[in-house]
Protein backbone atom coordinates (compact mmCIF):
# COMPACT_ATOMS: atom_id res chain seq x y z
CA UNK A 1 0.00 0.00 0.00
CA UNK A 2 1.18 3.50 -0.76
CA UNK A 3 0.99 6.78 1.10
CA UNK A 4 0.90 10.19 -0.55
CA UNK A 5 4.42 10.97 0.69
CA UNK A 6 3.53 13.42 3.49
CA UNK A 7 3.85 12.86 7.22
CA UNK A 8 0.57 11.93 8.87
CA UNK A 9 -0.99 13.71 11.83
CA UNK A 10 -4.02 13.74 14.07
CA UNK A 11 -6.09 15.20 11.20
CA UNK A 12 -5.48 12.09 9.12
CA UNK A 13 -6.87 9.94 11.93
CA UNK A 14 -10.00 12.07 12.21
CA UNK A 15 -12.19 9.70 10.12
CA UNK A 16 -11.78 7.14 12.89
CA UNK A 17 -12.64 9.78 15.48
CA UNK A 18 -15.68 10.84 13.42
CA UNK A 19 -16.88 7.24 13.33
CA UNK A 20 -16.44 6.72 17.09
CA UNK A 21 -18.09 10.04 17.94
CA UNK A 22 -20.99 9.45 15.56
CA UNK A 23 -21.62 5.98 16.91
CA UNK A 24 -21.06 6.82 20.59
CA UNK A 25 -22.90 10.15 20.68
CA UNK A 26 -25.92 8.95 18.70
CA UNK A 27 -26.07 5.73 20.73
CA UNK A 28 -25.98 7.66 24.01
CA UNK A 29 -28.70 10.02 22.80
CA UNK A 30 -30.86 7.05 21.81
CA UNK A 31 -29.84 5.25 25.04
CA UNK A 32 -29.42 2.07 23.00
CA UNK A 33 -26.16 0.88 21.47
CA UNK A 34 -28.02 -1.41 19.06
CA UNK A 35 -30.62 1.08 17.89
CA UNK A 36 -28.12 3.21 15.98
CA UNK A 37 -27.07 1.57 12.68
CA UNK A 38 -23.31 1.11 12.78
CA UNK A 39 -23.40 0.91 8.98
CA UNK A 40 -24.55 4.55 8.80
CA UNK A 41 -21.75 5.65 11.14
CA UNK A 42 -19.22 3.87 8.93
CA UNK A 43 -20.76 5.30 5.75
CA UNK A 44 -20.59 8.91 6.98
CA UNK A 45 -17.06 8.53 8.31
CA UNK A 46 -16.00 6.88 5.02
CA UNK A 47 -17.39 9.83 3.06
CA UNK A 48 -15.54 12.18 5.40
CA UNK A 49 -12.30 10.21 4.85
CA UNK A 50 -12.66 10.62 1.08
CA UNK A 51 -13.38 14.34 1.43
CA UNK A 52 -10.28 15.15 3.53
CA UNK A 53 -7.90 13.23 1.26
CA UNK A 54 -5.72 15.83 -0.47
CA UNK A 55 -3.71 15.70 -3.67
CA UNK A 56 -6.12 13.51 -5.64
CA UNK A 57 -9.14 14.07 -7.83
CA UNK A 58 -12.49 12.86 -6.48
CA UNK A 59 -12.42 9.89 -8.85
CA UNK A 60 -8.98 8.81 -7.62
CA UNK A 61 -10.00 9.29 -3.98
CA UNK A 62 -12.94 6.93 -4.50
CA UNK A 63 -10.62 4.52 -6.30
CA UNK A 64 -8.19 4.60 -3.36
CA UNK A 65 -11.09 3.87 -0.99
CA UNK A 66 -12.21 0.98 -3.21
CA UNK A 67 -8.69 -0.49 -3.19
CA UNK A 68 -9.03 -0.97 0.56
CA UNK A 69 -12.58 -2.32 0.36
CA UNK A 70 -11.56 -4.86 -2.30
CA UNK A 71 -8.38 -5.98 -0.55
CA UNK A 72 -7.93 -9.75 -0.98
CA UNK A 73 -8.15 -10.35 2.79
CA UNK A 74 -11.34 -8.30 3.03
CA UNK A 75 -12.93 -10.24 0.17
CA UNK A 76 -11.91 -13.58 1.65
CA UNK A 77 -13.53 -12.54 4.94
CA UNK A 78 -16.71 -11.69 3.02
CA UNK A 79 -16.84 -15.18 1.46
CA UNK A 80 -16.26 -16.78 4.84
CA UNK A 81 -19.00 -14.67 6.45
CA UNK A 82 -21.42 -15.75 3.70
CA UNK A 83 -20.71 -19.45 4.21
CA UNK A 84 -20.68 -19.12 8.02
CA UNK A 85 -24.12 -17.47 7.92
CA UNK A 86 -25.50 -20.18 5.65
CA UNK A 87 -24.13 -22.96 7.87
CA UNK A 88 -25.26 -21.45 11.18
CA UNK A 89 -28.85 -20.91 10.04
CA UNK A 90 -29.20 -24.24 8.22
CA UNK A 91 -27.82 -26.04 11.30
CA UNK A 92 -30.35 -24.23 13.48
CA UNK A 93 -33.23 -24.98 11.09
CA UNK A 94 -32.54 -28.73 10.99
CA UNK A 95 -32.35 -28.95 14.78
CA UNK A 96 -28.59 -29.32 15.27
CA UNK A 97 -28.50 -26.71 18.06
CA UNK A 98 -31.25 -28.47 20.03
CA UNK A 99 -29.47 -31.80 19.50
CA UNK A 100 -26.17 -30.39 20.76
CA UNK A 101 -27.88 -28.89 23.82
CA UNK A 102 -29.66 -32.16 24.67
CA UNK A 103 -26.49 -34.19 24.19
CA UNK A 104 -24.47 -32.04 26.57
CA UNK A 105 -27.27 -31.97 29.16
CA UNK A 106 -27.72 -35.75 28.93
CA UNK A 107 -24.23 -36.46 30.30
CA UNK A 108 -24.44 -34.14 33.33
CA UNK A 109 -24.26 -35.68 36.82
CA UNK A 110 -26.53 -33.92 39.32
CA UNK A 111 -23.80 -32.37 41.45
CA UNK A 112 -21.82 -31.17 38.41
CA UNK A 113 -24.66 -29.07 37.06
CA UNK A 114 -22.81 -25.72 37.03
CA UNK A 115 -19.66 -27.23 35.58
CA UNK A 116 -21.73 -29.14 33.03
CA UNK A 117 -23.63 -26.06 31.87
CA UNK A 118 -20.31 -24.23 31.54
CA UNK A 119 -18.86 -27.11 29.50
CA UNK A 120 -22.04 -27.25 27.39
CA UNK A 121 -21.72 -23.53 26.60
CA UNK A 122 -18.03 -24.02 25.78
CA UNK A 123 -18.74 -26.95 23.45
CA UNK A 124 -21.70 -25.38 21.68
CA UNK A 125 -19.99 -22.01 21.16
CA UNK A 126 -16.86 -23.79 19.92
CA UNK A 127 -19.04 -25.75 17.48
CA UNK A 128 -21.22 -22.94 16.13
CA UNK A 129 -18.71 -20.10 16.46
CA UNK A 130 -21.01 -17.57 18.09
CA UNK A 131 -21.52 -16.58 21.70
CA UNK A 132 -24.89 -14.98 20.93
CA UNK A 133 -26.23 -18.19 19.37
CA UNK A 134 -25.04 -20.18 22.37
CA UNK A 135 -26.64 -17.76 24.82
CA UNK A 136 -29.94 -17.91 22.92
CA UNK A 137 -29.83 -21.73 22.94
CA UNK A 138 -28.76 -22.32 26.55
CA UNK A 139 -30.18 -19.41 28.56
CA UNK A 140 -33.77 -20.81 28.55
CA UNK A 141 -32.33 -24.09 29.89
CA UNK A 142 -30.34 -22.20 32.54
CA UNK A 143 -33.46 -20.29 33.63
CA UNK A 144 -35.40 -23.54 34.11
CA UNK A 145 -32.54 -25.13 36.05
CA UNK A 146 -32.24 -22.06 38.28
CA UNK A 147 -35.94 -22.31 39.14
CA UNK A 148 -35.67 -26.03 40.01
CA UNK A 149 -32.46 -25.83 42.02
CA UNK A 150 -32.77 -22.44 43.71
CA UNK A 151 -29.53 -21.20 42.16
CA UNK A 152 -29.38 -17.40 41.82
CA UNK A 153 -30.67 -16.58 38.31
CA UNK A 154 -28.03 -13.95 37.36
CA UNK A 155 -25.33 -16.39 38.50
CA UNK A 156 -26.74 -19.21 36.35
CA UNK A 157 -27.02 -16.92 33.33
CA UNK A 158 -23.43 -15.75 33.90
CA UNK A 159 -22.25 -19.38 33.67
CA UNK A 160 -23.77 -19.59 30.18
CA UNK A 161 -22.36 -16.22 29.08
CA UNK A 162 -18.86 -17.13 30.29
CA UNK A 163 -18.84 -20.47 28.51
CA UNK A 164 -20.19 -18.91 25.32
CA UNK A 165 -17.23 -16.51 25.22
CA UNK A 166 -14.82 -19.47 25.36
CA UNK A 167 -15.98 -20.69 21.95
CA UNK A 168 -16.40 -17.18 20.54
CA UNK A 169 -12.70 -16.65 21.24
CA UNK A 170 -11.45 -20.03 19.97
CA UNK A 171 -13.85 -21.37 17.35
CA UNK A 172 -12.58 -21.74 13.78
CA UNK A 173 -15.84 -20.33 12.40
CA UNK A 174 -16.15 -17.43 14.86
CA UNK A 175 -16.28 -13.97 13.25
CA UNK A 176 -13.57 -12.80 15.65
CA UNK A 177 -11.22 -15.67 14.77
CA UNK A 178 -11.77 -15.08 11.07
CA UNK A 179 -11.18 -11.33 11.39
CA UNK A 180 -8.12 -11.72 13.66
CA UNK A 181 -6.36 -14.32 11.50
CA UNK A 182 -7.10 -12.60 8.20
CA UNK A 183 -5.97 -9.15 9.37
CA UNK A 184 -2.75 -10.67 10.74
CA UNK A 185 -2.14 -13.02 7.78
CA UNK A 186 -1.81 -16.18 9.85
CA UNK A 187 -3.33 -19.66 9.71
CA UNK A 188 -6.36 -20.35 11.92
CA UNK A 189 -4.93 -23.61 13.22
CA UNK A 190 -1.74 -21.85 14.42
CA UNK A 191 -3.72 -19.05 16.06
CA UNK A 192 -5.86 -21.69 17.80
CA UNK A 193 -2.76 -23.37 19.26
CA UNK A 194 -1.45 -20.11 20.73
CA UNK A 195 -4.88 -18.90 21.87
CA UNK A 196 -5.72 -22.26 23.48
CA UNK A 197 -2.54 -22.21 25.57
CA UNK A 198 -3.30 -18.68 26.77
CA UNK A 199 -6.95 -19.18 27.80
CA UNK A 200 -7.11 -22.84 28.88
CA UNK A 201 -5.72 -22.04 32.37
CA UNK A 202 -8.56 -19.54 32.82
CA UNK A 203 -11.15 -22.11 31.67
CA UNK A 204 -9.77 -24.78 34.02
CA UNK A 205 -9.73 -22.45 37.03
CA UNK A 206 -13.32 -21.35 36.37
CA UNK A 207 -14.38 -24.97 35.82
CA UNK A 208 -12.90 -25.93 39.20
CA UNK A 209 -14.81 -23.08 40.86
CA UNK A 210 -18.07 -24.34 39.33
CA UNK A 211 -17.32 -27.93 40.36
CA UNK A 212 -16.75 -26.84 43.96
CA UNK A 213 -19.79 -24.55 44.10
CA UNK A 214 -22.03 -27.17 42.48
CA UNK A 215 -21.35 -30.00 44.92
CA UNK A 216 -24.38 -29.12 47.04
CA UNK A 217 -26.80 -29.21 44.09
CA UNK A 218 -28.87 -32.39 43.89
CA UNK A 219 -31.69 -31.65 41.44
CA UNK A 220 -31.18 -33.56 38.17
CA UNK A 221 -31.18 -31.82 34.80
CA UNK A 222 -34.09 -32.91 32.62
CA UNK A 223 -33.10 -33.42 28.99
CA UNK A 224 -35.17 -34.38 25.98
CA UNK A 225 -34.42 -37.38 23.80
CA UNK A 226 -31.13 -36.96 21.95
CA UNK A 227 -31.16 -37.00 18.16
CA UNK A 228 -27.58 -38.17 17.75
CA UNK A 229 -27.53 -37.87 13.98
CA UNK A 230 -28.19 -34.12 14.17
CA UNK A 231 -24.94 -33.51 16.08
CA UNK A 232 -22.92 -34.84 13.10
CA UNK A 233 -22.63 -31.46 11.23
CA UNK A 234 -20.93 -29.88 14.26
CA UNK A 235 -18.59 -32.85 14.60
CA UNK A 236 -17.70 -32.58 10.91
CA UNK A 237 -16.97 -28.85 11.22
CA UNK A 238 -14.90 -29.32 14.39
CA UNK A 239 -12.98 -32.32 13.05
CA UNK A 240 -12.12 -30.86 9.64
CA UNK A 241 -11.21 -27.46 11.11
CA UNK A 242 -8.87 -28.99 13.69
CA UNK A 243 -7.38 -31.17 10.93
CA UNK A 244 -6.34 -27.98 9.12
CA UNK A 245 -8.80 -28.12 6.21
CA UNK A 246 -9.38 -24.77 4.45
CA UNK A 247 -12.08 -22.84 6.33
CA UNK A 248 -14.19 -22.36 3.18
CA UNK A 249 -14.21 -26.12 2.60
CA UNK A 250 -14.95 -26.72 6.30
CA UNK A 251 -18.05 -24.54 6.11
CA UNK A 252 -19.10 -26.03 2.78
CA UNK A 253 -18.91 -29.55 4.21
CA UNK A 254 -20.93 -28.36 7.21
CA UNK A 255 -23.63 -26.86 4.97
CA UNK A 256 -23.86 -30.02 2.82
CA UNK A 257 -24.10 -32.25 5.92
CA UNK A 258 -26.91 -30.14 7.42
CA UNK A 259 -28.80 -30.43 4.13
CA UNK A 260 -28.39 -34.21 3.77
CA UNK A 261 -29.20 -34.97 7.43
CA UNK A 262 -31.96 -32.35 7.62
CA UNK A 263 -33.74 -33.68 4.52
CA UNK A 264 -33.34 -37.33 5.62
CA UNK A 265 -34.72 -36.73 9.15
CA UNK A 266 -37.54 -34.56 7.80
CA UNK A 267 -38.60 -37.33 5.41
CA UNK A 268 -38.59 -39.83 8.29
CA UNK A 269 -40.85 -37.44 10.23
CA UNK A 270 -43.31 -37.30 7.34
CA UNK A 271 -42.22 -34.16 5.48
CA UNK A 272 -41.79 -34.49 1.71
CA UNK A 273 -38.25 -34.35 0.33
CA UNK A 274 -39.04 -31.32 -1.84
CA UNK A 275 -40.40 -29.35 1.13
CA UNK A 276 -37.36 -30.21 3.25
CA UNK A 277 -35.05 -29.31 0.35
CA UNK A 278 -36.58 -25.86 -0.10
CA UNK A 279 -36.62 -25.32 3.69
CA UNK A 280 -32.87 -25.99 3.64
CA UNK A 281 -32.38 -23.50 0.81
CA UNK A 282 -34.55 -20.97 2.63
CA UNK A 283 -32.55 -21.28 5.84
CA UNK A 284 -29.28 -20.81 3.94
CA UNK A 285 -30.66 -17.71 2.27
CA UNK A 286 -31.78 -16.34 5.62
CA UNK A 287 -28.35 -17.00 7.10
CA UNK A 288 -26.55 -15.27 4.23
CA UNK A 289 -28.89 -12.28 4.43
CA UNK A 290 -28.29 -12.10 8.16
CA UNK A 291 -24.57 -11.54 7.51
CA UNK A 292 -25.32 -8.61 5.18
CA UNK A 293 -24.68 -5.87 7.74
CA UNK A 294 -21.37 -7.39 8.83
CA UNK A 295 -20.26 -7.68 5.18
CA UNK A 296 -21.15 -4.03 4.47
CA UNK A 297 -19.34 -2.92 7.63
CA UNK A 298 -16.28 -4.95 6.62
CA UNK A 299 -16.15 -3.31 3.17
CA UNK A 300 -16.63 0.21 4.54
CA UNK A 301 -14.05 -0.33 7.30
CA UNK A 302 -11.53 -1.69 4.79
CA UNK A 303 -11.99 1.32 2.52
CA UNK A 304 -11.88 3.87 5.33
CA UNK A 305 -8.74 2.39 6.88
CA UNK A 306 -7.00 2.27 3.49
CA UNK A 307 -7.78 5.98 3.04
CA UNK A 308 -6.40 6.72 6.52
CA UNK A 309 -3.30 4.67 5.69
CA UNK A 310 -2.83 6.48 2.37
CA UNK A 311 -2.94 9.82 4.17
CA UNK A 312 -0.28 8.70 6.65
CA UNK A 313 -2.61 8.31 9.63
CA UNK A 314 -1.66 4.69 10.35
CA UNK A 315 2.06 5.49 10.49
CA UNK A 316 1.27 8.40 12.79
CA UNK A 317 -0.77 6.39 15.31
CA UNK A 318 1.80 3.59 15.35
CA UNK A 319 4.53 6.13 16.07
CA UNK A 320 2.46 7.63 18.90
CA UNK A 321 1.43 4.30 20.39
CA UNK A 322 4.92 2.86 20.24
CA UNK A 323 6.82 6.06 21.05
CA UNK A 324 7.69 4.84 24.53
CA UNK A 325 7.65 1.16 23.63
CA UNK A 326 11.07 -0.40 23.88
CA UNK A 327 10.22 -4.09 23.84
CA UNK A 328 7.98 -6.75 22.32
CA UNK A 329 6.11 -6.83 25.62
CA UNK A 330 5.22 -3.15 25.30
CA UNK A 331 4.20 -3.62 21.66
CA UNK A 332 1.83 -6.45 22.57
CA UNK A 333 0.34 -4.39 25.41
CA UNK A 334 -0.26 -1.50 22.99
CA UNK A 335 -2.16 -3.86 20.65
CA UNK A 336 -4.24 -5.14 23.57
CA UNK A 337 -5.06 -1.56 24.64
CA UNK A 338 -5.91 -0.53 21.09
CA UNK A 339 -8.44 -3.31 20.43
CA UNK A 340 -9.89 -3.00 23.94
CA UNK A 341 -10.56 0.72 23.54
CA UNK A 342 -12.06 0.15 20.08
CA UNK A 343 -14.37 -2.53 21.52
CA UNK A 344 -15.54 -0.22 24.31
CA UNK A 345 -16.49 2.34 21.68
CA UNK A 346 -18.17 0.01 19.18
CA UNK A 347 -19.66 -2.67 21.49
CA UNK A 348 -18.79 -5.24 18.81
CA UNK A 349 -15.67 -7.40 19.07
CA UNK A 350 -15.56 -8.30 15.38
CA UNK A 351 -15.77 -4.64 14.33
CA UNK A 352 -13.08 -3.73 16.88
CA UNK A 353 -10.72 -6.30 15.34
CA UNK A 354 -11.50 -5.22 11.78
CA UNK A 355 -11.00 -1.56 12.71
CA UNK A 356 -7.66 -2.05 14.48
CA UNK A 357 -6.32 -5.16 12.72
CA UNK A 358 -4.19 -3.35 10.14
CA UNK A 359 -2.63 -1.14 12.82
CA UNK A 360 -1.86 -4.20 14.93
CA UNK A 361 -0.26 -5.89 11.92
CA UNK A 362 2.02 -2.90 11.33
CA UNK A 363 3.03 -2.89 15.00
CA UNK A 364 3.76 -6.62 14.74
CA UNK A 365 5.97 -6.07 11.70
CA UNK A 366 7.81 -3.15 13.28
CA UNK A 367 8.59 -5.02 16.50
CA UNK A 368 8.99 -8.48 14.94
CA UNK A 369 6.09 -9.97 16.87
CA UNK A 370 4.77 -13.44 16.08
CA UNK A 371 1.65 -12.85 14.01
CA UNK A 372 -0.02 -15.91 15.55
CA UNK A 373 0.23 -14.33 18.98
CA UNK A 374 -0.92 -10.89 17.83
CA UNK A 375 -4.02 -12.52 16.31
CA UNK A 376 -4.64 -14.22 19.67
CA UNK A 377 -4.19 -10.93 21.53
CA UNK A 378 -6.65 -9.15 19.23
CA UNK A 379 -9.26 -11.89 19.58
CA UNK A 380 -8.83 -12.45 23.32
CA UNK A 381 -8.88 -8.82 24.49
CA UNK A 382 -11.81 -7.96 22.21
CA UNK A 383 -13.76 -10.90 23.69
CA UNK A 384 -12.80 -9.89 27.25
CA UNK A 385 -14.18 -6.38 26.79
CA UNK A 386 -17.21 -7.58 24.80
CA UNK A 387 -18.11 -10.02 27.56
CA UNK A 388 -18.16 -7.48 30.40
CA UNK A 389 -19.77 -4.37 28.89
CA UNK A 390 -23.46 -4.13 29.85
CA UNK A 391 -24.38 -2.70 26.45
CA UNK A 392 -22.82 -5.59 24.50
CA UNK A 393 -25.04 -8.00 22.57
CA UNK A 394 -24.13 -10.96 24.80
CA UNK A 395 -25.25 -9.45 28.12
CA UNK A 396 -28.23 -7.64 26.57
CA UNK A 397 -29.62 -10.83 25.03
CA UNK A 398 -28.95 -12.95 28.13
CA UNK A 399 -30.53 -10.34 30.40
CA UNK A 400 -33.50 -9.96 28.08
CA UNK A 401 -34.19 -13.70 28.00
CA UNK A 402 -33.92 -13.94 31.78
CA UNK A 403 -35.78 -10.65 32.44
CA UNK A 404 -32.96 -9.31 34.63
CA UNK A 405 -30.56 -6.38 34.44
CA UNK A 406 -27.32 -6.91 32.47
CA UNK A 407 -25.49 -5.19 35.33
CA UNK A 408 -26.59 -7.97 37.70
CA UNK A 409 -24.83 -10.57 35.52
CA UNK A 410 -21.43 -8.82 35.49
CA UNK A 411 -20.68 -9.54 39.15
CA UNK A 412 -20.98 -13.30 38.53
CA UNK A 413 -18.94 -13.38 35.32
CA UNK A 414 -15.83 -15.41 36.16
CA UNK A 415 -14.50 -16.49 32.80
CA UNK A 416 -14.09 -13.15 30.94
CA UNK A 417 -12.13 -11.68 33.85
CA UNK A 418 -10.04 -14.84 34.24
CA UNK A 419 -9.38 -14.82 30.49
CA UNK A 420 -8.24 -11.20 30.66
CA UNK A 421 -5.87 -11.91 33.55
CA UNK A 422 -4.35 -14.90 31.74
CA UNK A 423 -3.93 -12.88 28.54
CA UNK A 424 -2.16 -10.08 30.42
CA UNK A 425 0.10 -12.60 32.14
CA UNK A 426 0.88 -14.18 28.76
CA UNK A 427 2.15 -10.81 27.55
CA UNK A 428 4.06 -9.90 30.71
CA UNK A 429 5.61 -13.36 31.20
CA UNK A 430 6.25 -13.90 27.43
CA UNK A 431 4.05 -16.98 27.25
CA UNK A 432 3.83 -19.18 25.25
CA UNK A 433 7.61 -18.88 24.92
CA UNK A 434 7.67 -20.41 21.43
CA UNK A 435 5.42 -17.68 20.06
CA UNK A 436 6.86 -14.77 22.07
Amino acid sequence: MHTNGRKGGWWDLSPLAVFLCLYLVTSLIANDFYKVPITVAFLLSSCYAIIITRGLSLEKRIYQFSVGASNKNIMLMVWIFILAGAFAQSAKQMGAIDAAVNLTLHILPDNLLLAGIFLAACFISLSIGTSVGTIVALTPVAIGLAEKTGIDLPYMVAVVVGGSLFGDNLSFISDTTIAATKTQDCVMRDKFRVNFRIVIPAALVVLCIYVFQGLSITAPAQAQDIEWIKVIPYLIVLGTAIAGVNVLLVLLLGIISTGIIGIATACIDGTTASTAFFDWFGSMGMGITGMGELIIITLLAGGMLETIRYNGGIDFIIARLTRHVRSKRGAELSIAALVGIANLCTANNTIAIITTGSIAKDIAIRFHLDRRKTASILDTFSCVVQGIIPYGAQLLIAAGLASISPISIIGSLYYPFAMGICALLAIVLRYPRKYS
